[in-house]
């Protein structure tokens, strides 16, 4: 059994990642990357990756996120050719009903047992949904995360008992069924909402919720939502661990780390960022700490407003340690401005001088 944090991959299943800027690397999403990516990731001990799911981009010069592949069969691609590494797809719950997803788990988990997890996208973005006729109207801010708690309660239904009759505001099942099941009868759900309601929709329905970080260079800004998590699961008697969520950016020297991250931000996409800054202004009664509005601060939506480390190596794997220290704390998911050499230079410069994960390349 290896020791030490976990560590995970936020795959590039969009274009151009997670930097909406005309100079960072350019690229468009394909299997053969996204199998590099992990294969690397596996090579070097990490061990989880999760693709999100976009169904709408931002445009721009950029045309940032305008080419996506979908999550679940990507996962399922990934699933057949890697050995070790946990997999993450991300549903849609306006658009995939949950029993369809509660079998296409299933199907994936067949191929990658025990290896395979759901991650609930309530939706935030009206504009991914209605160009399909399936935005329900703006009341959905108010209720996406009783749809979510239906949505999950669903699923376990049928994975647990293969059958659900469960009768609610937004799904009615009628002896619903569910054949083979999951080989242990339960399959990991991620939740992501940074708000007081997602993260009370976590802690009574998930196993893990990611916190997205802020700022640059401080890896503890995340300790007070941590936290809001760590109150809410205590008060529902469950096991639910926070994976924090940061971007890297790293180089042979921390000033060379910092030039690279100056002239992304100097040359960021205003038509892609305009176009999100008005997508997550639909929410009128989003709180501060929502996704909605915290992608989108000026100060530093080329990046989403994610937490971000830049420096060195020893610099970046001394962060990390500090953000492996936060209480509840499982695990930590990771982005790059180039992946495939970010993940080489984590498993070969960065992960060897963090304490927090001693033993995990030599395990691998």
């Amino acid at each position: 059994m290896n020791t030490g944090m976990d560590i995970g991959v936020f795959i590039p299943i969009g274009n151009n990642g997670w930097l909406i800027s005309k100079s960072s690397p350019q690229y468009m999403p394909s299997f053969e990357l996204n199998k590099a990516i992990v294969q690397k990731a596996e090579e070097h001990g990490l061990d989880f990756a999760l693709s999100m799911i976009k169904l709408k981009g931002f445009g721009g010069e950029t045309e940032f996120w305008d080419h996506n592949l979908e999550s679940f069969t990507l996962m399922a691609g990934l699933a057949a050719v890697t050995d070790r590494i946990k997999l993450y797809a991300s549903t849609p719950i306006l658009a995939l009903p949950p029993a369809i997803v509660a079998r296409m788990a299933v199907t994936v988990d067949s191929i990658a047992p025990g290896r395979f997890g759901v991650n609930i996208v309530t939706g935030w973005a009206p504009g991914e949904y209605s160009q399909m006729g399936l935005w329900p109207g703006d009341d959905h801010f108010g209720d996406r995360y009783a749809r979510a708690a239906e949505y999950v309660t669903v699923m376990k239904d049928l994975w647990s008992e293969g059958v659900s009759n469960f009768k609610g505001d937004f799904y009615e099942m009628d002896d619903c069924v569910l054949s083979p099941r999951p080989a242990n009868g339960h399959i990991d759900i991620v939740a992501a909402g940074q708000s007081g309601t997602g993260m009370k929709f976590a802690a009574e329905h998930a196993d893990f919720s990611f916190i997205l970080g802020s700022g640059v260079n401080t890896p503890l800004g995340l300790s007070g939502s941590t936290a809001t998590l760590v109150e809410a699961a205590r008060q529902t008697g469950r096991d639910v661990g926070a994976l924090s969520l940061f971007m890297v950016i790293a180089a042979e020297t921390d000033e060379a780390a910092q030039a690279k991250w100056k002239d992304y931000h100097d040359n960021a996409d205003l038509a892609a960022l305009a176009y999100m800054a008005g997508e997550s202004a639909s929410d009128k009664a989003a709180d501060g700490s929502s996704t909605a509005r915290t992608i989108s601060l000026p100060e530093g939506a080329v990046n989403f407003n994610m937490g971000t480390l830049v420096g060195s190596y020893e610099t970046v794997a001394r962060m990390l340690d500090e953000v492996a220290e936060v209480t509840g704390t499982k695990g930590i998911m990771l982005v790059f401005d180039d992946f495939l050499k970010g993940i080489e230079d984590f498993g070969t410069r960065i992960q060897p001088l963090m304490k927090s994960r001693e033993g995990r390349a030599a395990a691998a």
